[in-house]
């Protein structure tokens, strides 16, 4: 351990450049790996939770700005994550911090790192660089420790692909069917896995489920196989576009008329499934800390969100089976539909969060509700 805290602060000197897809270039100091990272950039508003955020699967593909001006703080713990390893392309940071406070923590953040081969950069303006994206945009990017003049660097961010039209969830799902919770519940929920959160699942599971956690491109004959109460469609990575498969099984799960409860990909699945389309976001909403309201019930809530593609509200318009929920308050986009013939309802954020806010945990009760009176 004090030969890798060493080692630590030696990489943590070592320059590091952030070139974007529009030419704008930094330079910082290595942090985390050595290498060269690529991917969509976009930034998160957070001031907690930055395990579960790199965890999560919906970020894959994606080089992470964290706004807090410091990261590393309370260090990191095993049990802190929403999947089984880092999911984060890179990330940039403002400053870092080598020693942490939290006594039950099992190392350091940048231990954590360079175990998951993560490149990173920090002693960048971070509130510059937002201010940017906001301005110009989600694009890609490229971080590097070993590319150091500009040609190169414009020659490998020109290899990387657009997330709009990208499929990555299959690339996440679990690779077999797996079960949790009690097989004598009460409930039984079907999962299609696109990136799911390990909260999603416990937060079904606390609830009484037992829950079957399939694979992304499952057909519906499988899924009708373990004889669900109700259906769950995950979280994940990519363009909704670009999944056809998905669509249909979302269709073909609703042409069971039992319950179903999507978040974020999820919701943004089903409205496809109802011929509704969506669109890639000027840069997306993530962070734990978004306001959110309920139309059916006039509340507001902090949610925590991570998105950069949302439904059309025109689209919704012109299909009648569907109804809005929730919306964003601070740009008015869409974040929950219902169906109106059918126990079936989505959100575009996440009332999983981890750490927090809590507010939204209520839709899990709301759905285990619907799958009792679906039973009755």
């Amino acid at each position: 351990m004090h030969n890798l805290f060493l080692m630590t602060q030696t990489q943590s000197n070592s320059p590091a450049w952030l070139m974007l897809a529009d030419g704008t270039t930094y330079k910082g100091l290595s942090f985390g790996a050595k290498g060269t990272a690529t991917g969509e950039i976009c930034f998160n508003t957070g001031m907690t939770g930055y395990q579960e955020v790199f965890t999560d699967p919906s970020y894959t593909g994606q080089v992470l700005i964290m706004n807090n001006a410091y990261i590393g703080n309370y260090g990191v713990k095993n049990t802190d994550v929403e999947s089984s390893s880092v999911k984060i392309a890179g990330l940039i940071c403002k400053n870092i911090s080598r020693r942490y406070s939290r006594m039950v923590a099992d190392g350091s953040l940048e231990e954590y790192l360079i175990a998951n081969n993560l490149v990173s950069i920090y002693d960048v303006d971070t509130r510059a660089l937002v201010q940017h994206v906001r301005s110009k945009g989600a694009m890609n990017c490229i971080i590097s420790t070993e590319l150091t003049d500009e040609e190169s660097l414009k020659a490998e961010l020109a290899k990387v692909p657009s997330m709009d039209g990208l499929e990555l969830s299959s690339q996440v799902s679990t690779a077999s069917v797996y079960t949790l919770g009690n097989p004598d519940a009460e409930c039984r929920i079907a999962v299609l896995d696109y990136g799911v959160k390990k909260n999603i699942l416990n937060c079904l599971v606390e609830r009484g489920a037992y829950v079957k956690v399939f694979p992304a491109k499952t057909e519906i004959e499988e899924l009708k196989a373990f004889d669900p109460h109700g259906y769950f469609i995950s979280n994940g990575p990519g363009d909704p576009a670009s999944m056809g498969y998905a669509v249909k099984t979302v269709k073909d799960v609703l042409a069971t008329n039992k319950p179903l409860f999507g978040i974020c990909l999820g919701h943004q699945l089903l409205a496809r499934a109802n011929d509704i389309s969506t669109f890639k976001m000027h840069h997306g909403h993530r962070g734990l800390n978004h306001p959110v309201k309920n139309l059916l019930t006039g509340k507001s809530e902090i949610t925590t969100q991570n998105h950069g593609f949302g439904v059309d509200p025109e689209s919704v318009k012109k299909c009648p089976e569907v109804e809005i929920t929730h919306i964003n308050l601070n740009d008015g986009s869409i974040e929950g539909i219902r169906m109106k013939n059918q126990p079936v309802f989505s959100v575009q954020y996440h009332p999983e969060a981890t750490p927090g806010p809590h507010d939204s945990r209520y839709l899990f009760d709301d759905f285990m509700g619907m799958i009792r009176n679906s039973r009755k």
